[in-house]
């Protein structure tokens, strides 16, 4: 099926037919106060897939109201009831898993097999967390003086607000609504407006879970500030959870310090890619691939800057282009697809740019380096050789399935150009030499780094950054105590009585 000739097909339709319109406040489906709404694009055509309802700031307020009235009777559940909400949820999402991936693929843009692969990603959190929530524990001991008992136990810290991006529906969701539902939180969610409807179709799954009224509100709007400003103010609230850019998340944190909320905040990055000389090229290129390419090179997690030894740079370069030649861009329900469109015609515009001044400088495109044409926001996959230190597109997070590399001579030099950069998501070290992989784990400045992988996340690992990238880990045992304060209880000790 060729872009163009691209139209909604009797299943796609039945299943847009089937999605939640409304915002959900305190267990019920609403439209909003204001009687607002807007549109949900295919950015495969450009065309309309849904309209439902754009929460103003009166919204906003009544899904505080309700997470703030369901929260003491829900932190007094048992753990093992909340465990058992989450349980169901994942064997739900797991049973939906088509509709969940034809979903993401119509709003996002990603072809199927990545969807189905965020499906099975995003359901992990819930299964997870399941067992977690019956295994966050505190402990007993004695001071040291044997005067006293130490009793510390772990406690939900109410209230939260999660804000989540537009380019993966599912599992940015669910890495942030599992731990927060383990804990004992009730939450005010607002997804991403360029990608809502997997968000709703997943608030419903929960409700059918069992997840109580209030527990969960859901308040997708065009009018973020507006909507999310006066929930950040609000002194019920107790914590804030962000993915996105690190300039929007820098000025969450000025309006959190007010209430001195605890934060969450995973921001933006600039992964270096780094191929040693005795690197396994085959298995570089592999990596590359996954790690550039998946999303369409629209994840955080994306590597942005390939930064290979000068003895190995023309191998590289020239497996890594024909790879990229022979992939299939197209509409992500195409099953020859294989990257699918950017978000919008902005997202495009800007990757474009940064091409642009690179070649500028002096890089040349080996494959792609211009828009595709025809409707939907496509940009073929692009391999920039000779990009000079310094370029902007070395600097910027591209968001798209763009390879700039750059060369290098030594361990030290790669390693400085790995750390110039205000971000310290993730990083990518292709090599051999097991000591030198190690070494680079010390040296770079990343929260997270895959050895010889291009893809590293998963539900067991604590994911997360360091510098401008953010603030705090989500998943694994860290995840569920972003969502927990710790209490002391000291008492004399009964031995001495």
């Amino acid at each position: 099926m060729t872009v163009a000739a691209a139209e909604l097909t009797e299943r796609e339709s039945t299943l847009l037919a089937s999605i939640p319109t409304g915002l959900l406040i305190n267990g019920e489906w609403r439209s909003a106060a204001a009687g607002q709404t807007f549109t949900v694009e295919d950015p495969s055509t450009g065309k309309a897939l849904l309209e439902i309802a754009n929460a103003g700031a009166s919204d906003g307020a009544a899904a505080m109201d309700a997470a703030a009235a369901a929260q003491d009777e829900w932190a007094a559940t048992a753990p093992r009831f909340r465990a058992e909400i989450l349980r169901k949820a994942f064997e739900l999402v797991t049973a939906r898993a088509e509709d969940f991936a034809l979903l993401m693929t119509l709003e996002m843009g990603k072809p199927l097999a990545e969807s189905r692969g965020e499906v099975k990603y995003g359901a992990e959190f819930l299964r997870w967390f399941s067992e977690e929530a019956s295994r966050s524990f505190g402990r007993y001991s004695s001071n040291p003086e044997g005067t006293q008992q130490i009793l510390v136990q772990k406690k939900p810290v109410g209230p939260c607000l999660l804000i989540t991006p537009w380019n993966f529906p599912l599992a940015m969701a669910t890495r942030k609504i599992a731990p927060a539902i383990a804990a004992g939180c009730t939450m005010v969610f607002k997804p991403a407006n360029l990608t809502p409807l997997t968000s709703l179709l997943f608030a419903d799954v929960l409700m059918e879970a069992g997840l109580p009224a209030g527990v969960l509100n859901v308040v997708q709007t065009t009018d973020a500030g507006g909507v999310t400003g006066p929930v950040v103010k609000d002194a019920r609230l107790r914590k804030l959870s962000f993915t996105g850019s690190t300039a929007v998340g820098k000025r969450l944190l000025a309006d959190a310090s007010s209430n001195v909320l605890r934060t969450s905040m995973e921001l933006g990055g600039n992964a270096p890619f780094l191929v040693f000389a005795d690197a396994d090229i085959d298995a570089a290129v592999d990596g590359a691939m996954a790690a550039k390419l998946r999303n369409m090179g629209e994840a955080c997690t994306a590597a942005n800057r390939f930064l290979v030894h000068e003895s190995v740079a023309e191998e590289f370069s020239t497996k890594l282009a024909a790879k990229m030649a022979a992939t299939t861009t197209g509409r992500g329900t195409d099953p020859e697809t294989t990257v699918g469109p950017l978000i919008d015609a902005k997202s495009r515009a800007k990757v474009h740019a940064l091409v642009t001044d690179a070649v500028a400088d002096g890089a040349r495109a080996i494959v792609g380096g211009s828009p595709s044409d025809g409707p939907g926001y496509f940009y073929p996959p692009t391999v920039l050789a000779g990009v000079e230190p310094g370029s902007r597109i070395l600097g910027e997070e591209i968001f798209g399935p763009v390879a700039p590399i750059v060369t290098f001579k030594s361990e030290d030099e790669a390693v400085a150009l790995a750390n110039d950069t205000e971000y310290g998501l993730v990083a990518y070290v292709y090599t051999r030499d097991h000591n030198c992989g190690l070494r680079m784990a010390n040296r770079i400045e990343t929260g997270m780094m895959g050895l010889n992988a291009g893809v590293i996340s998963n539900a067991a690992a604590p994911f997360g950054g360091v510098k401008q990238s953010g603030l705090g880990r989500e998943g694994s045992i860290e995840g569920i105590e972003e969502y927990q304060y710790t209490q002391y209880i000291g008492f004399p000790n009964p031995n001495n009585a």
